[in-house]
């Protein structure tokens, strides 16, 4: 095998398929990147037997000889990080992979191709049809409410529901939930069945950065009994889903007629809650809202560290109501949306969660702490 290619384009490739690749694993194999040269384009694969990539690289590709190759991850990042070269040449030779640019030349160890798991394609005839842009979306706003270190595996993933033109997902870790709906095109009457489509954290957040390459396209995904496979304009991604059934969410939801509903701005409110949480500690992360009068005042009490109160007007005018949160909490609702963006927060009373929704299909519940934490 030999081919010549962009460096920056191979380096691109190259990375994102490597992030699938475990730093260590009994099988030695897999600290690898396959590279298969075929026809007028290449595939890197890699795997840790529970998340599978394929990256397909053809523009800046010039291929001399087809073949395969394994490319160990800690040595070829560096040597693609480090280069300068506008183009790089790997070839093998019957023992060695060579990797040359500009002026550098390397020799690395070589190992059988043959040898590395195969790597599902996408091959599905029915699935889901995503904008991209929704699906980022829908990432971003779910996956940093779920727990990867909860016993309870379920919540250590994001539940995605499909089902004719509606794509729904969801995370949570028990204390906090947060669901993203949108509107999706299906293919071949795919669906979900169930509560136990729930992909890793780790699985769909690379998902999510995969599909960066292609904002105004389209991510096709295909739930079926074990797995999911995501296919994009230049990767499919394949991952096991997280074993067992998923928690009624939309129990969760509160369902409230006489409830305090209040528009808020993300950016003012997410300036005032840093400024507030600067007293707050690890064993004392409660932050007291209070809606009075048209304002929000924002507490936190720390006995070994002090006091704090920040307030920003609100347009507000109902009884004084308030509730204790977890700062971190609403902190990373804020982080998940741009700061222009409005909200609205509805809560009832201190012992009831409170709701935060947009107009775009986002809602996010969040349950009260107790005044003695």
């Amino acid at each position: 095998m030999k081919i010549h290619c962009n460096r920056e384009t191979l380096a691109s490739a190259f990375q994102l398929a490597a992030t699938v690749a475990p730093a260590r694993s009994p099988k030695e194999i897999l600290n690898n990147v396959k590279l298969s040269i075929s026809g007028d384009q290449g595939v890197f694969t890699a795997t840790d037997m529970e998340v599978g990539i394929r990256v397909d690289v053809q523009d800046g590709l010039e291929i001399e000889a087809e073949g395969s190759v394994l490319l160990p991850v800690s040595r070829v990042v560096g040597i693609l990080r480090e280069s300068t070269a506008e183009k790089i040449t790997i070839e093998t030779t019957e023992n060695d992979v060579l990797i040359s640019g500009g002026r550098s030349r390397f020799k690395l160890q070589g190992a059988n191709p043959d040898e590395f798991p195969r790597v599902v394609g996408f091959e599905e005839e029915a699935y889901h049809e995503i904008p991209t842009r929704l699906f980022r979306e829908m990432i971003k706003r779910t996956v940093f409410a779920t727990d990867s270190e909860s016993s309870r595996y379920a919540l250590g993933g994001v539940l995605l529901e499909l089902e004719g033109d509606t794509v729904i997902a969801v995370g949570t870790d028990g204390r906090r939930l947060a669901r993203m709906q949108g509107t999706a095109l299906s293919v071949g009457e795919h669906k979900t069945t169930g509560a136990n489509t729930i992909v890793p954290s780790r699985a769909i957040q690379l998902m999510e950065r995969a599909a960066s390459d292609d904002p105004e396209g389209e991510v096709c995904i295909c739930a079926r009994a074990n797995d999911v496979l995501m296919r994009t304009k230049r990767c499919t991604i394949y991952s096991r889903l997280v074993e067992g059934r998923y928690p009624n969410w939309r129990q969760v939801l509160p369902q409230r007629e006489n409830v305090n509903q209040i528009d808020l701005t993300v950016g003012p409110l997410f300036a005032a809650l840093r400024q507030a949480a600067l007293v707050t500690a690890q064993d004392s992360r409660g932050i007291e809202f209070t809606f009075d009068d048209g304002t929000l005042r924002l507490e936190a009490n720390t006995a070994e560290i002090g006091q704090s109160v920040v307030e920003i007007p609100v347009a507000y005018d109902g009884n004084r109501v308030n509730l204790m949160m977890d700062h971190r909490f609403v902190a990373e609702f804020c982080k998940a949306l741009d700061p222009e963006t409005n909200f609205l927060f509805e809560l009832e009373d201190e012992k009831k969660p409170a709701m935060l929704s947009t107009e775009d299909g986002y809602c996010y519940v969040i349950m009260p702490m107790s005044r003695d934490r």
